[in-house]
């Protein structure tokens, strides 16, 4: 299989079940390799780490756009707006700055107690439904846990986060690499819905601030537009919201997923769960809940002895690099002992996710208290991945467990 028909069956064939056998075989091409004309690929754990961090290296604009003839669409900046994601400096940099002046170290730090609570609450309505038998522990757990993190940092009612998880799912197709016209027409509808929901948000925020993140955010745009303009104020908390559980709840789900398959490492981590740490890390490295980026050149860019004309796209797998062997000895096997474990898996440089110590934490503490808690835990069934490269994650994970 030649490098282009193992990329193109990534993006758009088995890769959305299991991309690893695909990763392996792209990387016998290099570290970084040319698939066609301006397109590149990269499952190298070093380049990778180079290009996230090389300034030089973009998001997507409007000026490439116009350089591939003008007819280039970007699903992905039309359904989630102007917003970190998809800006570059220095606009980038005005909206990180502002934003990680409100999200944080301190004021994370300051909600593990409120986020442990949240994860002692859902064992005890796990210990309830589990009584009947099977459960599906995503829509039971693995999302309710990170959207009310969320929704309590943003200030937005618990109660509506089965719409929040519906809206996501439609708007998180557009960070997919190939997509269907259907799927596009749900994204737009969802942004439409968000910011519908948003701007009510935003208008109450002004009569009843509160101590949150949409407070601080709406106030930083009323006292200064510059700073953050409406635009923008809506597109980062449609971000927050969506970036805010989907990611972490792909971890859960994952992480999950391999405890069940290695029991051995669960017996383990029950035992000592001060070991949490090393097991949420190699989790992220082992099977990432965000596989691959995109990035873009406006000037002649080399890496690995490899050159990148102006304009042209690298596809970053970070779930390859995080597999990469002359990183990580035997990649392919869960050890949650490696040393040095850096994973890839919430990207690097100016992007890396602002959310992933607060990712971090939900996790180091879901998963001593699941294991804690439900000695019983295992897999009732067999589970189901979602349709999804990017975002790697399972729709369902049926579960039974005889509840403490």
């Amino acid at each position: 299989m030649d490098i282009g028909t193992a990329v193109g069956e990534l993006v758009a064939g088995t890769g959305r079940t299991d991309p690893y056998p695909l990763y392996e075989r792209i990387r016998a091409a290099g570290p970084l390799a040319q698939v066609q004309d301006r397109f590149f690929v990269a499952t190298g754990y070093d380049v990778i780490d180079q290009i996230l961090r090389d300034p030089r290296m973009r998001v997507g604009d409007a000026e490439l756009t116009e350089a591939y003839g003008g007819d280039a669409t970007d699903p992905e900046a039309e359904a989630l707006g102007v917003s970190l994601l998809r800006s570059n400096p220095p606009d980038h940099t005005r909206m990180r700055r502002l934003v990680s002046g409100t999200f944080t170290p301190r004021r994370i730090a300051t909600m593990r107690e409120a986020i442990a609570a949240q994860v002692d609450n859902l064992g005890g309505y796990l210990t309830e439904v589990g009584r009947s038998g099977e459960l599906d522990i995503m829509a039971e757990f693995a999302y309710p846990l990170p959207i009310r993190v969320i929704c309590s940092l943003l200030g937005v009612p618990v109660g509506d986060s089965a719409w929040f998880r519906e809206q996501a799912s439609a708007l998180t197709v557009s960070l997919e690499p190939s997509l269907m016209l259907d799927d596009l027409s749900e994204a737009a509808a969802a942004r439409a819905r968000l910011e519908t929901y948003f701007l009510d948000l935003i208008a109450r925020r002004r009569i009843e601030p509160r101590d949150d993140l949409t407070t601080a955010l709406v106030q930083a745009h009323d006292t200064d537009g510059s700073q953050l303009t409406g635009p923008e104020l809506l597109s980062t908390l449609i971000l927050l919201l969506v970036a805010g559980f989907e990611t972490t709840a792909n971890l859960l789900g994952n992480g999950l997923a391999i405890l069940f398959d290695h029991p051995d490492h669960a017996e383990r981590l029950r035992a000592d769960p001060d070991l949490v740490g090393r097991y949420v890390e190699e989790m992220l490295r082992y099977d990432s809940p965000v596989q691959l980026t995109s990035r873009y050149c406006r000037v002649d860019t080399a890496y690995a002895g490899v050159t990148l004309p102006p304009y042209s796209q690298v596809l970053v797998l970070l779930g390859a690099g995080n597999r990469d062997p002359q990183r990580f000895a035997n990649p392919a096997v869960f050890d949650p002992a490696r040393e040095q474990n850096q994973p890839l898996s919430f990207g690097g440089g100016a992007h890396y996710c602002l959310g992933a110590a607060l990712a971090r934490m939900e996790a180091q503490l879901a998963f001593p208290m699941l294991l804690g808690r439900f000695p019983g835990l295992a897999l009732a069934a067999q589970p189901t991945r979602k349709d999804r490269l990017v975002l790697r994650g399972f729709a369902t994970l049926p579960v039974a467990f005889d509840p403490a």
